[in-house]
């Protein structure tokens, strides 16, 4: 994400810069008493999701790896699901790319070429939609609920059952995946705008659609998913308790800067 909010205020001769990273998002409001733009600030749903206990499968994991190896596996991780939500979305949108097609590195801001392990992520992605058909409603869309934000992957609408759905590149789900997307349904979202009808929204299902799954010859696997939303408010608690008065990091800077 990496955005910056910038709030000047002339007559002080300041300029101040909010930095947004993945565990925050900025949505643009007005103060009630002045009636002056201003941004409210929501944590991440999958920085709030990540206070539910991961289970004692990932804890042997974490021990089997180390913290070091464990860090830089999940640093690798977040840079290829990146990638491939950017190509999956790039093929939705325009059919095909060629693969000499770079796409954003996070990290270092810096366009690459996609690797071997990602390229198989995309192949199980084109595998899974050819043989699903489904119905792009809405993708990667910013959405806002009681105290949270998050990134909606896709909406599909498949054999006439409305989906919300997670993309994911690793190999496990993790309880708090499930949170995470049990969070997207309970946000605000004005599904009519999407073409999906009350009875249809009623009904939505969740699921998560794992890529380049090694566990199987179709290389992908399609999970739905129980909605637990109930857990994610109890995530949220703890996560109020653990970030008492959490705000993204804020610093003022003169507005003109001279010897």
């Amino acid at each position: 994400m990496n955005k910056e909010i910038r709030v000047i205020d002339k007559e002080k001769g300041i300029v101040r810069i909010t930095t947004l990273d993945e565990r925050w998002y900025a949505k643009p409001g007005e103060n009630k008493l002045t009636g002056l733009p201003e941004y409210q600030f929501f944590p991440s749903s999958t920085w709030i999701a990540g206070m539910y206990p991961k289970g004692i499968e990932f804890y042997k994991w974490l021990a089997n790896k180390g913290w070091d190896e464990a860090e830089a596996i999940k640093s690798a991780a977040g840079r290829r699901g990146s990638k491939v939500h950017q190509a999956t979305e790039h093929l939705e949108k325009n059919g095909s790319f060629t693969i000499e097609t770079q796409f954003l590195n996070h990290d270092n801001d810096l366009l690459e070429l996609l690797s071997t392990e990602e390229l198989g992520c995309v192949l199980s992605f084109i595998e899974w939609h050819k043989e699903t058909k489904p119905q792009l409603l809405a993708n990667e869309m910013t959405v806002f609920g009681d105290g949270y934000a998050g990134t909606l992957d896709r909406i599909y609408r498949i054999d006439g059952q409305v989906y919300i759905v997670d993309l994911k590149t690793s190999q496990y789900i993790w309880e708090e995946m499930k949170l995470q997307v049990s969070s997207y349904s309970h946000a605000s979202i004005d599904y009519k705008s999407l073409g999906i009808t009350d009875e249809e929204w009623n009904n939505r299902m969740l699921a998560i659609l794992q890529l380049g799954y090694k566990l199987n010859k179709r290389s992908y696997k399609f999970t739905e998913i129980e909605d637990k939303y109930n857990l994610f408010e109890m995530a949220k608690l703890v996560w109020a308790n653990e970030n008492p008065n959490a705000k993204p990091k804020q610093k003022d800077y003169p507005l003109v800067l001279s010897l």
